[in-house]
Parts: structure tokens; C-alpha cells; sequence
């Protein structure tokens, strides 16, 4: 259980560290890409992945399009946090789950039982109540959390692909999508310096850092917990969203005094029970 606490305390401080980073005039694209920086050496160092074998063995197909998206995803999120807040961001990642379901069942042909059925006719509602902000002046700014719950269901379904490729070990395909993100990454620092006209500022190296460490800490803690509870995954699943959602919520309102309308906490409240549906649904 302390894995699972840690790894949702590291994914919610992502969120408090996009947030607070917004009052010291730093660049976003820097961030990122410190944090895949740092990220990559911590992977390395807990790992030890064995890079033997990738050139032969390893489903580019796959890899690449997730390096891409990562990084492109991950801007999205500091950009949803700043225009929409760290509550409606973190609700619409947890809530990208209902994509690799959608898939399973379109795409891969799965078997589809009421209790899912019945979670996607209450999570649509509760996304849209959850995005809904009677204000002229977040007019379009819905696009962030939406890019951003889509962007998030796609990696989750390479991600699961992944997992099912055996040839090569999980945290050694983690290493080299970190790799490929980095890769993506640095050619937009160096857009953002050059063209940008962006410094290379020292707080962008120690909020890149802090991001990094955390976002790996949230994977670190998160494949231990599957470990630990190795007999009942959907203990993770479920505290895992419904944590993020429960603790992020609580931060974004009594931290930061984000305003949420009595629609928002309604489509709060429908989200963790959608949530709570996808789980039973995997036990039963």
C-alpha cells in the first residue's frame, strides 16, 4: 500500500510543480525536457537495462510513436494545468482510461459486460461536467484536457503492447521510449532557445529535475505496487485513478483556490463511481 500512496503523491506533484513553475517565467518545453533528462538517468540507474538486444529485437513500430506522443502529451498537461487547472487536468488523464477500453472492445474484439457498458454512459457525462465552466473567458480552452485524456488513452494502448511483447523486458523498453522522448525533446530546446529566443535559465534545469525524479517515481512506485499486490491488480488500478482524482481535486481546490461549480463536483463524484465500475467489471 506505501508503494501506491507514493506513486500517486509523485503523479499529483507533476501537476503541483507545472503549477507553481507558472509564477517564475520559465519554459515549459525546457521542463519537459529536463525531466526526460533525468528521467532517463534514473531509469538507467534503477533498472540496469539491458540495451544488448534492442537493435534486433525491439518493436519500433511501437516505440517511436510512443517517444512522440510522450513529450507532445506532457506539454499539453503543463498547458491544461495553467488554462484549466490541476483538477479538471488530472480528472481528464484518469479518466483516458475509457480509450484502451473502447479499443479492447472495438479494435481487439473483447468481451464487453454491463458494468462496462454502464461505466462509459456515466463517464462521458461526468468528462463533460467536469470540463464545464460557465466563464466567456475559458472559451476553447477545453482542448487541453481533451488532447490531453486522448493523447493519454493512445500511450496507455501502445503501453499495453508493450507489455505483451515478451522478447524484451518492460523496463528496458522504458528506457529506450524515455531515449526516443529525449531525442524529440531536444529538438525542441533547441527550437525554444534559437527560435524562441527562450535563455536556458538554471530554474528550468531544477523544475525539469524535480518533474523528472517525480515522474519516474510515479512509474517506479507504480510497477512496485502491481508487484506487491500481484493477486489483485485492480487494487492498484482502482486506488491509482481514484487517488490522483480524490487527492488532486483536494490540492487544486484548497491549495491553489481553483473554482469548481456544483456541476464540476458532480462530475467529480461520476467519475470516481465510472471508475469504480471499470474495476469491479475486471474482477467479476
Amino acid at each position: 500500500m506505501l508503494f501506491l500512496i507514493l506513486s500517486i503523491i509523485c503523479s499529483v506533484t507533476v501537476g503541483v510543480l507545472f503549477k507553481i513553475a507558472r509564477s517564475y517565467n520559465v519554459s515549459q518545453v525546457q521542463i519537459v525536457g529536463w525531466n526526460y533528462v533525468f528521467a532517463l538517468i534514473f531509469c538507467y540507474l534503477s533498472f540496469s537495462p539491458d540495451l544488448s538486444k534492442v537493435r534486433t529485437l525491439a518493436p519500433w513500430g511501437i516505440y517511436v510513436p510512443i517517444g512522440i506522443l510522450l513529450p507532445a502529451i506532457f506539454l499539453f498537461l503543463a498547458a491544461s494545468i495553467k488554462q484549466v487547472g490541476i483538477v479538471k487536468t488530472d480528472a481528464a488523464q484518469r479518466l483516458s482510461l475509457f480509450i484502451p477500453i473502447l479499443a479492447a472492445w472495438l479494435l481487439f474484439k473483447e468481451d464487453f459486460n454491463i458494468l462496462k457498458i454502464a461505466a462509459l454512459l456515466v463517464g462521458f457525462p461526468a468528462l463533460l461536467l467536469i470540463l464545464t465552466k460557465p466563464s466567456q473567458s475559458t472559451e476553447n480552452k477545453w482542448i487541453y484536457p481533451a488532447v490531453v485524456l486522448l493523447g493519454f488513452g493512445i500511450i496507455d494502448i501502445l503501453f499495453k503492447q508493450i507489455a505483451l511483447y515478451t522478447s524484451l523486458p518492460y523496463t528496458t523498453s522504458l528506457f529506450v521510449v524515455f531515449g526516443i522522448a529525449l531525442l524529440i525533446m531536444i529538438g525542441a530546446v533547441v527550437y525554444d532557445v534559437i527560435v524562441s529566443k527562450k535563455p536556458m535559465h538554471f530554474k528550468n534545469i531544477i523544475f525539469g529535475g524535480l518533474v523528472g525524479i517525480f515522474n519516474f517515481g510515479n512509474i517506479l512506485f507504480y510497477l512496485k505496487a502491481h508487484k506487491a499486490f500481484a493477486e489483485n491488480p485492480s487494487t492498484v488500478f482502482a486506488g491509482m485513478n481514484m487517488g490522483v482524482i480524490v487527492i488532486g481535486s483536494l490540492v487544486g481546490i484548497f491549495v491553489f483556490k481553483e473554482k469548481l461549480t456544483k456541476m464540476n463536483y458532480t462530475g467529480l463524484f461520476l467519475a470516481l463511481i465510472a471508475i469504480v465500475l471499470i474495476v469491479i467489471s475486471q474482477i467479476i
